[in-house]
């Protein structure tokens, strides 16, 4: 078995070749003995729609980490990490939200949110507010310092992320989502090995 670490090559077309630590996914696909892997015959063992397949993998991670680092930059230069900006965001544009609920709406391990909460609560941009129908149940609620906050950046961020968009016309934008979606709810729906 090939370690982690080793490079694999993934001859996608006779154009563009990546390596394994380009991707920073952790499986590998085998195609049918990694001698021929690595031999570059990958291609002649591949029909074109799987080709097509591992293209469209390789080009969604590069251009998901593109938009990621570059949203992630600008977000951490104003002194948050991406956690502590959605958390703060999802409260400012959904208003309070359950503890217990807030790490399904940003797709964070519900462990990690006391931390996240804990942060922004030191930071003076969000409160615990406990619920007056049900004890079990504490609301983060955005502070007026965390409201002038997210006001002040968030605008930016924004036209950043449209900008970055802006070279996709709003039908290419359209059709996107839609393919997006698809793939997405495809493995929500797909049966678990």
């Amino acid at each position: 078995m090939i370690g982690m670490s080793e490079k694999i090559i993934l001859f996608i077309d006779n154009h563009d070749s990546l390596t394994y630590n380009d991707l920073n996914f952790e499986s590998v696909y085998m195609l049918s003995t990694y001698e021929e892997f690595l031999n570059g015959k990958g291609n002649d063992l591949m029909d074109k729609d799987i080709q097509q397949s591992l293209k469209l993998f390789i080009v969604l991670s590069r251009a998901f980490r593109s938009v990621n680092e570059y949203t992630n930059e600008f977000i951490q230069k104003h002194g948050l990490n991406p956690t502590e900006f959605a958390v703060l965001e999802l409260l400012y544009h959904k208003g309070d939200q359950p503890l217990q609920q807030i790490g399904d709406k940003i797709l964070l391990a519900s462990g990690s949110i006391t931390y996240v909460v804990d942060k922004l609560e030191k930071k003076e941009f969000i409160e615990r507010v406990a619920c007056a129908d049900d004890r079990r149940v504490t609301f983060a609620h955005i502070t007026k310092k965390g409201k002038t906050f997210i006001e002040s950046i968030f605008p930016e961020h924004q036209n950043r992320i449209h900008q970055i968009m802006s070279v996709l016309t709003s039908e290419e934008k359209e059709a996107a989502i839609q393919s997006l979606k698809k793939i997405g709810l495809s493995i929500s729906n797909s049966p678990q090995d």
